[in-house]
């Protein structure tokens, strides 16, 4: 007999999410409902109570974040979720978060925008996590998924990059990704002891000197050295984090570029334009911040004739980055709809035949 069929389980992404938080370790979980990441906070109101861990609906987005803010020094691994009037609502708790080099996850299902806007899906909210989004110089580990079974191992290792660097990580989706349902292989449970690695936790004192967690420093020069440390960390972060797919490069004269849900609907672009012999290649950045630059790097070396055409869900985003990283030496265009609305495949194959004739 042949090898028994994988066992999957059919979640729709906000379920598989959180179930990934779970199986990820999550102790504490606080959020406030908003559409479309309510199934995500319903999930983890059950999960964590089956779990015998703490789940809080906090009375707002500001009181929730602070929550993870509190649960973080304690030594939980923490999270919340949101989409994005509820993201922005937590910004200054976020630069709190990483200006006391605290781990945590944020899921971000977003909506369009901006102001109050719709449900529908939309990705406009990439700068606001790509740039840190509160005050302050800080950065944010940012991973976007295209997938539910991508949504749930990303969310694993979101929390465990949140440990390794004491930082903030976002798990970027949108509307689509959150509602859809689609099979997926569940991560084992980790087995980690959680809180033994780490010493800087405020676990009280007794028998030790007692930790600091702070962001405010008010000695001259202080602060300046502190920023060059977290520099420091995120230098780090960008050599050993760039995260990406590709597809069909070696050969391509046009590279479609897109990152999230918009990507699912890119590869099949690219896919069904190979079949008809048509050099055209396929890029998704997995991490938004790190930026895969060195993927773009190596397109700039092994196809300095090629054109890139970047396909998002804003009115031009990531576009900006992937410019900043092709230095100018590759033509770069652009197709992006907003607001819930969504590129087509036949928009994006109108686009790619233009961009070829270029």
């Amino acid at each position: 007999m042949g090898r028994l069929a994988e066992s999957k389980t059919l979640m729709s992404g906000n379920e598989a999410i959180g179930e990934g938080a779970i199986r990820a370790g999550c102790d504490f979980y606080a959020g406030y409902p908003i559409t479309p990441q309510n199934e995500l906070t319903a999930y983890m109101a059950r999960r964590m109570a089956e779990q015998q861990r703490i789940f809080i609906q906090a009375e707002s987005e500001l009181s929730a974040i602070n929550m993870v803010l509190g649960a973080a020094a304690a030594g939980a691994r923490a999270m919340t979720s949101s989409s994005s009037p509820g993201i922005s609502l937590k910004q200054e708790g976020i630069s709190y978060l990483a200006g006391c080099q605290l781990p945590c996850v944020i899921v971000n299902i977003m909506r369009g925008g901006p102001g109050l806007g719709n449900i529908a899906p939309s990705q406009s909210d990439y700068f606001q996590a790509t740039r840190g989004g509160g005050h302050g110089d800080y950065r944010c580990i940012v991973l976007a998924p295209d997938s539910v079974q991508e949504a749930h191992d990303l969310m694993m290792l979101s929390f465990e990059l949140a440990d390794r660097y004491r930082n903030p990580v976002i798990l970027l989706g949108d509307g689509m990704l959150g509602q859809m349902m689609e099979p997926l292989k569940l991560a084992p449970f980790n087995s980690l002891k959680r809180g033994k690695s780490k010493q800087w936790a405020l676990t009280g004192c007794l028998g030790r000197q007692p930790n600091v967690i702070k962001s405010f420093y008010m000695q001259e020069g202080q602060l300046e050295e502190f920023n060059r440390a977290l520099q420091g960390k995120y230098k780090r972060i960008q050599m050993q984090q760039q995260r990406w797919e590709e597809l069909y490069i070696s050969d391509a004269r046009v590279i479609l570029v897109a990152y999230g849900t918009m990507a699912r609907i890119t590869r099949s672009v690219v896919r069904r334009l190979r079949q008809r012999g048509e050099r055209v290649g396929f890029l998704r950045p997995i991490s938004l911040w790190p930026f895969p630059q060195r993927a773009f790097r190596r397109i700039v070396e092994r196809r300095p004739r090629a054109n890139l055409l970047v396909i998002e869900m804003s009115y031009g985003q990531m576009v900006e980055d992937v410019r900043l990283a092709v230095e100018g030496r590759l033509r770069v265009e652009f197709l992006g709809r907003s607001g819930g609305g969504i590129p087509s495949q036949e928009e994006i194959t109108r686009a790619t035949a233009r961009c070829r004739r270029r």
